[in-house]
């Protein structure tokens, strides 16, 4: 591993069968917690490249456990987070939204780690908890058509990493492969990333990894999400063309406002913030989720455009539907916590 960390640091990227090898020794625990955290404060300075995200994505896929699904089209919106931004949980609310507009949803999750508040976080103060085994999972996402996937469940073998990177306390290469290694098959993807320098990089990854369609931004004002604070940068993988474009709110019926509109707060305050949002109340918070729903409905092909896209997750909102898949999921989780209880 220390030999990776001096590749590393003298500035040469690693080829795909050193990053397979390194990843391999993290996840076989062969490294140290010390040697992890240079070797992944070295990439962070150097520069991830798509080829060492890509084999880092396929070795914790491998170790990630199997998810007994049946074949659809699921679509995961999880961003790479670390944006710094403390917003409210904006994709969390749209998978609610996407889900209510009837897209098969497998939302990748964790606990804040550069965040105030992450999407557990959140999602246990609406009254979602983790205790949902890999079979609970899957039976959610066949009956509510939406599953939270608590990456730690799903990625057990995560836990030590975990440790360093709340030790780092900085984005590192994991919140870019996080992700991508959803253990259930998705082929559509929609997520956000807060470096615009990396996002045709980052479809290209997407391509290497199989998807069928998949839309990656990088939202004005460094936000992991499409943003409402100016212009966001595109792009769409779609059959293995890379397509760049660039939105802002305006383009597609929305009114500008700044991040500090959409600020969050501690988990408590951001679930309110959702419900209030899935509840129809309108303003910059309800703009933000509409706009990132709607191009998860395009990105999975529900919604032919962007704009259709738009008008889809607003009526999934004002029908009442998203807060429908919301109270659907609260319900399931608490029936799952008494069984566990009696158990």
């Amino acid at each position: 591993m220390e030999n990776y960390t001096r590749i590393v640091e003298a500035g040469r990227n690693l080829q795909y069968e050193e990053m397979e090898d390194a990843a391999n020794r993290m996840f076989s625990e062969e490294a140290s917690i010390e040697e992890m955290a240079a070797f992944l404060v070295a990439l962070s300075k150097k520069g991830e490249t798509a080829t060492e995200v890509a084999a880092l994505a396929a070795v914790m896929t491998s170790h990630a456990v199997e998810l007994n699904v049946p074949i659809a089209r699921y679509l995961d919106n999880c961003g790479t987070g670390g944006d710094g931004s403390n917003t409210f949980n904006i994709s969390t609310t749209s998978a609610f939204v996407l889900a209510g507009a009837g897209v098969k949803v497998a939302k990748h999750g964790n606990r804040k780690i550069t965040s105030a508040a992450g999407s557990q976080d959140v999602l246990d103060s609406l009254g979602i908890h983790s205790l949902f085994t890999p079979d609970d999972m899957s039976t959610m996402l066949q009956e509510e058509g939406i599953a939270f996937l608590f990456a730690p469940i799903v990625h057990p073998k995560m836990k030590r990493i975990g440790m360093v990177r709340a030790m780092i306390g900085k984005p590192t290469i994991f919140n870019l492969v996080g992700p991508l290694t959803n253990p259930v098959p998705i082929s559509t993807q929609f997520t956000g990333i807060n470096r615009p320098d990396f996002i045709m990089e980052y479809a290209s990854v997407m391509r290497m990894l199989g998807r069928e369609r998949a839309l990656v931004v990088s939202g004005a004002g460094g936000l992991d999400e499409a943003s409402l604070a100016g212009q966001n940068s595109f792009v769409l993988m779609d059959k293995g063309d890379l397509i760049p474009f660039s939105l802002n709110a305006e383009d597609v019926g929305l009114s500008y406002a700044p991040l500090s509109a959409i600020r969050g707060g501690t988990p408590e305050e951001n679930a309110a913030m959702i419900r209030s949002v899935l509840q129809g109340e309108r303003g910059p918070r309800f703009d933000t989720v509409v706009f990132n729903a709607g191009l998860g409905l395009f990105t999975n092909g529900v919604a032919d455009s962007i704009q259709e896209g738009i008008e889809r997750a607003t009526d999934s909102i004002l029908s009442g539907n998203a807060l429908q898949k919301l109270d659907a999921v609260v319900a399931f989780s608490e029936q799952i916590r008494q069984e566990a209880m009696v158990r």
